[in-house]
C-alpha cells in the first residue's frame, strides 16, 4: 500500500468551503476516503491558536481523527489587520516528509504552494494531490499537482 502524508491548511479550507458552500469541510469523511488509497503515515493540520471553546473542540476532534495539530498564535497588528500564516511551516514539513512517503496530499487552494509541489514531484518522484474548492483554488496549484480533487458536497459536514 502506498504511504501517504497529509497536510491540511485549516484556515484556507475553512474559509473557502464557507465562501463557496456555506458549510464546513468534513475531515472525518476525508480521512475515511484517503484510508482506502493507502497507509496514512503522517497527517498534520495547521491552525491558529484560539481561546474559543468551539475551536478547541474542533482541534481535539482533528487529533481524535488522527491529525497532529500544529498551532500558531493569532497576531493582531496595530493597524487592525491580522496574521496567522502557516505557509512556511507547511512547506518545510511537506518537503521533509516527501522523501518518506509515496504520496503527499495538500488540503489548500493557496497558489503559493505550486512551486513546492513541482519541486517535490521532480526531485523526489513523490505523487502530489491537492484537495480544494474548485472556484477558489489557484490554477497554478491545480496545474502543479498530479491529481486535483474537488471539494464538493460529498466532503462537507451535514451531507
Amino acid at each position: 500500500m502506498p504511504r501517504i502524508a497529509i497536510f491540511a491548511d485549516i484556515q484556507n479550507i475553512y474559509y473557502t468551503t464557507r465562501q463557496a458552500y456555506g458549510r464546513s469541510f468534513d475531515y472525518r469523511r476525508f480521512w475515511q476516503q484517503i484510508q482506502h488509497e493507502g497507509d496514512i503515515v503522517h497527517a498534520t493540520a495547521y491552525a491558529i491558536s484560539s481561546q474559543d471553546p468551539g475551536q478547541q473542540k474542533f482541534q481535539q476532534a482533528l487529533k481524535h481523527i488522527g491529525f497532529e495539530v500544529k498551532l500558531k498564535p493569532f497576531i493582531q497588528r496595530s493597524d487592525g489587520s491580522a496574521k496567522g500564516d502557516w505557509d512556511v511551516g507547511i512547506t518545510l514539513d511537506l518537503y521533509e516528509q516527501a522523501t518518506e512517503v509515496d504520496k503527499v496530499i495538500l488540503l489548500s487552494g493557496d497558489g503559493d504552494f505550486d512551486q513546492l509541489l513541482e519541486r517535490v514531484k521532480v526531485r523526489f518522484g513523490t505523487e502530489t494531490q491537492v484537495f480544494g474548492v474548485p472556484a477558489l483554488t489557484a490554477n497554478s496549484l491545480i496545474q502543479s499537482c498530479d491529481r486535483f480533487n474537488e471539494i464538493t458536497e460529498n466532503l462537507l459536514v451535514g451531507n
